[in-house]
C-alpha cells in the first residue's frame, strides 16, 4: 500500500530534532501580564503604530530628595527606601580624587584585599575621599523624611542620615536592590554592589572589580568582597550606577554595569552578567544597545513590578559634543535576552524648561519604576522632581481617527477572562476577535460578536454576546484580533 506524501513528510519532520508544526511554535503567555513596549506578541499592524508616552513632572515636593548623582529608590511593602552618593561636607582632604597617602592607603587595602604594594605615590584612587551613602524614607513616594540613623559619625556627630563611608571607590556608586529570592538568607534580604575603575593605571588588578554588600536591614551593610573583576576588552568600567536584581522570570541574579565598548568603538554602553549565588558570576556579555555615536552613561534597568519577565530600563544619553547636557531614554529587554529593544531610541523625557536641566549631566533617573497610587507609576529624577506616567503606560498600541487593526501570534493561555488595560476617546472604540491557529474566527468570539468597548479602564473584562469567560479556550491555540478608532491599548492578560 502507497503512504500518502502528506503521512510521510509528517514522519519525517516528526523524527528530524528542531523540525516543528506550527502548533508548537506558538507563544506560551500563560496568566503573564504582557506590555506593548516591544513586538513581542505582534504578527501584523495595519492603520495603527506605537506610541511612546510622555511622563508627567508633577509640583516639587515640599520635602523632596536632593540633587544627586546615582539615586536608588526601592518598594518596601507600603515604604520607599531612597539611597544616594553624597559628600562629607566637612572632609578636610582633597575633594576630587585623593592621592595614596598612608592612613587612606591603610583603609582601602583592609576592606578590599587589594595589596598594597600597587598602590605608589602619585597614583589616583577614584572617589571623593569622603564620600557617603545617605538614606531617606517616604510613605508615599513624593514627601520625604531624613531619619537620623546614629549609625556613621561625620562632623562629630552620629545624628545624620549616613549609613556608609571611608569607602570612595566604592561607595561612588553603591547600588541596593532587596532581594526576593526565596533561598536568600534573612541577613542577605538587601544587596548591593559598588566599585570603580579605581587605580586608573592599574586596571583589572584585584580590588579594581564590583565588590558585593549583605544587609538585614538595608542600614546595617557588609561587605563580602570582590565578586566581579574588572572586564578585559574594555575601558572604564563600572564608573556609574552598576544594577543588579534577582529575576524571578529567570531565577538567577543579574547585574547590568557599565563598560565603554560599542559595535562603534569606545563609548559608554552597557554589558550584563549573571550569577547563582551573588557570588560567583558568568562571562561578561557586551549589550551594546547604542546607536552609532551615542553615550549611554547608566542603564537603570530593573523588572517591571507587575510583568517581572520584562525589564524596564532608563538610561541617561550624554551628549559630549554639546556641552555634556544629558536625557533619559526608555528601552526594554526580556528575561533571558542579551539584548535591548528599542522602539522608541529617541528621548523618553526632555531636559524641559528649566535652564539648568540643560547643564552638564543634570538629567538622571533615580534606578527603578514604582506603584504611587491607584493606576499610577513613579519615577524620580536627579532634580528632585518625580514623574508620572499611567499603570502599564510606557508605550501603547495607538490608533487615530480612522480605525486600524492589530493581529497577534499564536499564543496559548490559562485564564477564563481576557483582561485589557485601555483608554479610548468618547467616539473611540475597541473589538476583539478569537481566530483559531490558521485564521479563522472561532464561532461566538469574532470581533460582531465582541461586546463595543469605549471606556478607560485599567483592568477591563472582554465579553463576546454578554458572556466574559472564554475558559473553553484555555490551553488551545488562539490568535487575537484588535480593531481600534481613537484608543490606547497598553498591556493584556488572561485571569482566572
Amino acid at each position: 500500500m502507497r503512504l500518502s506524501i502528506r503521512f510521510i513528510a509528517f514522519v519525517i519532520c516528526a523524527c528530524i530534532p528542531g523540525c516543528m508544526r506550527a502548533a508548537d511554535s506558538a507563544v506560551d503567555i500563560g496568566s503573564r501580564l504582557e506590555l506593548f513596549v516591544d513586538d513581542f506578541l505582534i504578527e501584523r499592524m495595519e492603520g495603527v503604530q506605537f506610541k511612546l508616552h510622555q511622563p508627567v513632572r508633577m509640583p516639587r515636593p515640599k520635602s523632596p530628595l536632593p540633587d544627586r548623582f546615582y539615586c536608588t529608590v526601592l518598594k518596601d511593602g507600603e515604604l520607599f527606601r531612597a539611597y544616594w552618593r553624597d559628600k562629607d561636607p566637612n572632609y578636610p582632604g582633597a575633594k576630587k580624587y585623593f592621592a595614596a597617602h598612608p592612613e587612606e592607603v591603610a583603609k582601602y587595602v583592609e576592606a578590599t584585599g587589594m595589596k598594597a604594594e600597587r598602590i605608589i605615590a602619585g597614583v589616583y584612587i577614584a572617589g571623593h575621599p569622603g564620600t557617603v551613602v545617605r538614606y531617606a524614607e517616604s510613605s508615599d513616594g513624593h514627601e520625604w523624611t531624613f531619619p537620623k540613623l546614629g549609625l556613621v559619625e561625620l562632623a562629630g556627630t552620629k545624628q545624620n542620615n549616613a549609613i556608609l563611608k571611608d569607602l570612595p571607590p566604592l561607595l561612588s556608586n553603591f547600588t541596593p536592590f532587596i532581594d526576593t529570592n526565596p533561598n536568600a538568607p534573612k541577613d542577605e534580604r538587601y544587596k548591593a554592589l559598588g566599585g570603580h575603575p579605581g587605580y586608573y593605571d592599574k586596571r583589572g588588578g584585584p580590588g579594581s572589580g564590583l565588590h558585593a554588600f549583605v544587609s538585614p536591614d538595608g542600614f546595617r551593610w557588609k561587605m563580602i568582597g570582590e565578586v566581579i573583576p574588572y572586564p578585559e576588552g574594555t575601558t572604564h568600567a563600572f564608573d556609574s550606577q552598576n544594577v543588579s536584581f534577582w529575576s524571578e522570570a529567570e531565577q538567577q541574579y543579574l547585574c547590568y554595569f557599565r563598560t565603554y565598548k560599542t559595535p562603534f568603538g569606545s563609548l559608554p554602553s552597557i554589558t550584563r552578567t549573571t550569577s547563582l549565588d551573588y557570588r560567583t558570576w558568568t562571562r561578561p556579555d557586551f549589550v551594546a544597545p547604542n546607536r552609532k555615536g551615542e553615550r549611554l552613561y547608566t542603564s537603570q534597568t530593573h523588572p517591571y513590578f507587575r510583568a517581572p519577565h520584562i525589564y524596564i530600563a532608563l538610561p541617561t544619553r550624554y551628549f559630549k559634543e554639546r556641552e555634556s547636557i544629558t536625557d533619559i531614554a526608555f528601552m526594554s529587554s526580556r528575561a533571558g535576552a542579551k539584548q535591548y529593544n528599542r522602539t522608541f531610541p529617541g528621548a523618553f523625557i526632555r531636559p524641559g524648561l528649566p535652564a539648568k536641566r540643560w547643564k552638564n549631566r543634570s538629567n538622571y533617573l533615580a534606578l527603578n519604576v514604582h506603584p504611587t497610587g491607584r493606576g499610577e507609576m513613579s519615577m524620580w529624577h536627579k532634580s528632585g522632581h518625580r514623574y508620572t506616567l499611567r499603570t502599564d503606560g510606557f508605550i501603547s498600541i495607538n490608533a487615530g481617527i480612522n480605525r486600524g487593526e492589530l493581529l497577534t501570534k499564536p499564543i496559548r493561555f490559562n485564564g477564563r477572562h481576557l483582561q485589557l488595560n485601555l483608554s479610548t476617546a468618547a467616539g473611540g472604540l475597541v473589538r476583539v476577535g478569537l481566530q483559531d491557529e490558521s485564521g479563522k474566527s472561532i464561532d461566538g468570539y469574532s470581533l460582531s460578536d465582541c461586546s463595543p468597548i469605549f471606556t478607560d479602564e485599567l483592568d477591563h473584562i472582554v465579553s463576546w454576546n454578554g458572556e466574559k469567560d472564554i475558559g473553553e479556550l484555555s490551553g488551545k491555540i488562539v490568535r487575537l484580533q484588535f480593531v481600534l478608532q481613537e484608543a490606547d491599548l497598553y498591556s493584556l492578560r488572561f485571569v482566572p
